[in-house]
Formats: structure tokens, C-alpha cells, sequence
């Protein structure tokens, strides 16, 4: 379990190709300071397990299902990632509960300034629209922000048209996160809010019980 407040930017060292599968090393002095082989890492997100560590770096396998979920099977030598270890039962929640389990990939479609800070709109798969909710939570390549405004097909779009929400990045995320290199036309990692797809689950199996 993460809580979307990156604690690194690390970068990618090696990238593998394994069939459908690929093997990441990336450096990362902070988030290997406690590591261990079978422990978790957020790479852009994404929950890994370590398969080892060694001089500030570490490797994690990626299966296909992740590949086909994630944007890791664009990453190259040389990326720049958002890294963040698990975190602890006794730690403060600084952003919110994040599985690092993606839901979809996203494009960021435009990003402007607003003061000291930009605000990007990022596209997202209709199918992930509805979880969102403006002033609620979502991860956008591990980074924990608040959808501050957003439209889709339930908001009077047309079908199959594009649905979107904006997130603001502060100084501070345009700083220590991808987020402040990623420019429109980036995939991005998706993981929404996991109380609203349970939710929506429990509210489902209450209807075809009556």
C-alpha cells in the first residue's frame, strides 16, 4: 500500500525485453536505502516486487498483464521515474490509500500556466471516468493529486467522445516528479480512487440480490 507522495526520482538504468515480459533496473539511493529482494516498490505507480538491489539500484521483473495496464513498456534507458516505497502502519497519510494496482493509461492533452503553478488535463478511457469526482482523489504516475475539474459521457459528452479531468501540479510536484518533465501527448499511469470501484461493486450485488 502507497500513499501517491513521491520520495524519489529515480531513473532507469536497464530495460530487459523477456518475450512479454521485461526486466527493470533503476537507480534509486533513497528508495534501495531498506530495500529487499521480494519488498515493493511504486515505479510511475506501479507496484513491483524487487528481485534485487545493489550500489544505489534495483531490479524488478514486469509481466505482460502490467505492460498491457501501465506505460513501463515505453520506458528507455535514461527516463527519468516517480519512486515510492510502501508505506508504514505508523507513517502519516500524506496523500491517500493507492493499491499501485493501475487502472488504464491516460494522455496528458494540455498544459498551461495558472500563476505559480500549471494545471494539466490528462484524457482518460471512458471506462475510468466514472470513478473520478471533482475535489476527490486520483494517482497519476504515482503522484497523489485532486481532480479539480472533469467531463465525460455522464457529464452530456457525446458517446465514444473524449472524456478528461485536471489535476493543478504545484511547484513542489513540477519539481520532484515527472509530472514537471511530461509534456501533452505523455501516456500516464491511472489508478482511481479504490473505495469508489468498491462501491460501485457492493452497490451492483445489492441489486441482483433483490
Amino acid at each position: 500500500m502507497f500513499t501517491g507522495i513521491v520520495e524519489e526520482l529515480g531513473e532507469v538504468v536497464a530495460v530487459e525485453r523477456e518475450g512479454g515480459s521485461a526486466r527493470l533496473t533503476v537507480r534509486g539511493p533513497l528508495v534501495t536505502s531498506d530495500a529487499a529482494r521480494g519488498g515493493s516498490i511504486a515505479v510511475n505507480g506501479v507496484c513491483l516486487t524487487v528481485t534485487g538491489t545493489g550500489d544505489g539500484q534495483f531490479s524488478a521483473d514486469v509481466m505482460g498483464e502490467t505492460l498491457d495496464r501501465s506505460s513501463l513498456g515505453e520506458l528507455a534507458e535514461g527516463d527519468p521515474v516517480n519512486l515510492e516505497r510502501p508505506v508504514r502502519l505508523d507513517d502519516r497519510l500524506g496523500g491517500h490509500l493507492v493499491q499501485g494496482h493501475v487502472d488504464g493509461t491516460g494522455v496528458i492533452a494540455e498544459r498551461r500556466p495558472a500563476g505559480a503553478w500549471e494545471v494539466a488535463r490528462i484524457s482518460v478511457p471512458a471506462a475510468l471516468s466514472r470513478y473520478l469526482a471533482e475535489k476527490g482523489s486520483v494517482t497519476v504516475d504515482g503522484v497523489s493529486l485532486t481532480v479539480s475539474a472533469l467531463a465525460g459521457e455522464s457529464d452530456g459528452a457525446a458517446p465514444g467522445g473524449a472524456s478528461w479531468f485536471e489535476v493543478s501540479l504545484i511547484p513542489e510536484t513540477l519539481a520532484r516528479t515527472t509530472l514537471g518533465r511530461k509534456q501533452p501527448g505523455a501516456a500516464v499511469n491511472l489508478e482511481v480512487d479504490m473505495i469508489a470501484k468498491y462501491v460501485e461493486r457492493l452497490l451492483a450485488a445489492g441489486g441482483r440480490q433483490s
